[in-house]
């Protein structure tokens, strides 16, 4: 039954894809790389180990989808359904919101509804860390992958003066 359930929501996501690309992100250019030429970063960089992702998982890039692909990467999550889900709540905890990811966790929650527990999680994940969702990651493709994860990973704390 959850193949099922899987293959709805892979179906929606591609059809779907598409017009959030046209519609949501219009203003945003794809990245001026290719897979092989995140290959050329150096080995520690976030270029390499995103070219590295894309590799190991047979991925190819999508065009002005590229930084959804770094989330996985810095947010740790898995690409299996049920994890593109978890990191639609993780980026809601983050601070992001618009229509298509509310789409996403809604339908996402209806039809796999014995993931909420992960997903609760995820968003509680969101929320713990430094807020990323808006960052434009082809700036930071030849920093050290480590040192931006841990960036993120750390929760911004308020200065009181």
């Amino acid at each position: 039954m959850k193949k099922i359930r899987v293959q709805f929501l892979l179906f929606v996501y591609d059809k779907t894809q598409k017009l959030y690309r046209k519609y949501f992100k219009k203003k945003k250019r794809q990245w001026q790389f290719n897979e092989k030429q995140l290959l050329e970063f150096q080995e520690d960089s976030l270029g390499r180990k995103l070219g590295e992702f894309y590799r190991k998982h047979g991925f190819s890039m999508i065009p002005k989808m590229e930084n959804h692909d770094v989330h996985h990467l810095i947010t740790g999550c898995g690409t299996n359904f049920e994890d593109e889900i978890a990191m639609q709540y993780l980026l809601l905890g983050n601070g992001k919101l618009n229509a298509h990811l509310l789409a996403a966790i809604v339908l996402g929650t209806l039809i796999l509804p014995e993931y909420v527990k992960i997903y609760i999680k995820a968003y509680k994940k969101g929320q713990n860390m430094r807020t990323f969702h808006h960052w434009d990651f082809e700036e930071l493709l030849w920093q050290n992958f480590e040192h931006v994860k841990d960036f993120i990973q750390q929760k911004e704390t308020a200065v009181f003066h």
